[in-house]
C-alpha cells in the first residue's frame, strides 16, 4: 500500500515565508518605536513636565484650601467633620519658608501618588501646630522638587505653617542625615515639625535628610489620634514605592504597543507622511501617559 504525502507547492511556501518575515519586522519595529517613545516620555516627564504638573496641582490645591479656610471647614485632625479618615491628597496646610522662598500646599498622605502634587503630611502624626511631632515629606527633584533646598536651612531659621486652626510658628533646631543624633525628646504639651526629603544627587536618592523645627507659638488643641503611629503601609514610608500591581501602567503600555505596531504597518500601506500625521500625536500622548505612570512608581522622596 502506498501513502501519498501532499506537500505545499514551492511558490506557495515561498509566499508564506515572505509574508511572515514582514510581520516579524512590523512587530520588532513597533516594539522599538514603543521603547523610544517610552524613554523620551520618561525623560521629558521627569525633567520638565512633572514640574508643570505639580505647579498646576498646587494652584488647584491652594484654591481648595483657601476656600476651606474661609468657610472654617479645613481639616484639623486625621478625620473630616463626618468622622471619616481624610482622603489621600486632601489639602491640609500651607507651609511658608521665607529663607527658601518656598510656599507649598501640604496634602494628606505620603505615598508616591499623592506627592506628585506637592508635600505630604504623614497620616499617623499630629497636624502641624499641635502638640507632638508632626512629619511632612516632600520630593527633592521630580515634580518640582518642593523640598530640594531643605539642606540650606540653618539653626534659628523661622517659618510658618497655616492650618484650619491658624498659623503655627516654627524655629529650626537642626538638620540631620543618617547617623546624626536626634534632638532631645519633647516635653509634654510641646510641638515639633520634622521636614523630610531625599539626599544624594538629583533623581538618585541615597538617604533621608530631616530638618527638625520646634513649635515656638502656642500649640493648638490636639484631637485624639485615630491612626496609631507605626501602622501606615509600607508605601507611605520614606523612599517607598507604590505597592501592588500598577494596572494603569499595564493598560497604557498595551495601548502604546498596539499603536506603535499599527504605525509601522500603516507606514508600508499608506506612506510616510500620512503615518506621521495620524500616529505621531497618538504615540506621543500614549508615551506621555506611560511615562507619567512609570514615574509614579519611583521613590516618593525622589
Amino acid at each position: 500500500m502506498t501513502v501519498s504525502v501532499q506537500t505545499m507547492p514551492a511558490p506557495a511556501l515561498l509566499r508564506t515565508r515572505v509574508r511572515s518575515v514582514p510581520a516579524v519586522r512590523h512587530i520588532a519595529r513597533g516594539a522599538l518605536l514603543s521603547l523610544a517613545a517610552l524613554l523620551l516620555g520618561i525623560t521629558a516627564q521627569l525633567l520638565f513636565l512633572s514640574g508643570v504638573q505639580e505647579r498646576a496641582a498646587q494652584h488647584t490645591a491652594y484654591d481648595e484650601l483657601r476656600n476651606a479656610l474661609a468657610l472654617g471647614t479645613a481639616p484639623v485632625s486625621q478625620t473630616d467633620q463626618q468622622g471619616r479618615l481624610l482622603a489621600p491628597g486632601t489639602p491640609v496646610a500651607l507651609i511658608d519658608i521665607p529663607s527658601l522662598s518656598m510656599r507649598q500646599v501640604v496634602l494628606e498622605g505620603t505615598d508616591s501618588g499623592v506627592m506628585t502634587d506637592g508635600p505630604g503630611h504623614r497620616r499617623d502624626t499630629p497636624m502641624p501646630g499641635q502638640a507632638g511631632t508632626s512629619v511632612l515629606m516632600g520630593r527633592a527633584a521630580a515634580y518640582g522638587g518642593p523640598f530640594e533646598r531643605l539642606a540650606d536651612l540653618a539653626e534659628g531659621d523661622r517659618f510658618t505653617v497655616t492650618t484650619g486652626q491658624g498659623a503655627a510658628k516654627y524655629q529650626v533646631v537642626g538638620v540631620r542625615r543618617a547617623g546624626d543624633p536626634a534632638p532631645a525628646p519633647l516635653a509634654s504639651g510641646q510641638g515639633r515639625l520634622v521636614l523630610a526629603t531625599a539626599t544624594g544627587p538629583s533623581y538618585m536618592p541615597g538617604g533621608i535628610l530631616r530638618v527638625d523645627a520646634d513649635l515656638v507659638s502656642a500649640p493648638f488643641e490636639t484631637p485624639a489620634a485615630v491612626i496609631r503611629p507605626g501602622t501606615l503601609p509600607e508605601s507611605e514610608q520614606p523612599l517607598a514605592r507604590p505597592s501592588g500591581v500598577p494596572w494603569p501602567l499595564v493598560m497604557w503600555l498595551q495601548a502604546l504597543l498596539v499603536a506603535a505596531v499599527a504605525a509601522v504597518w500603516t507606514w508600508h500601506r499608506w506612506g510616510r507622511h500620512q503615518t506621521w500625521i495620524v500616529f505621531a500625536p497618538v504615540v506621543a500622548v500614549l508615551g506621555l501617559q506611560v511615562a507619567t505612570r512609570t514615574t509614579e512608581l519611583l521613590p516618593n522622596l525622589m
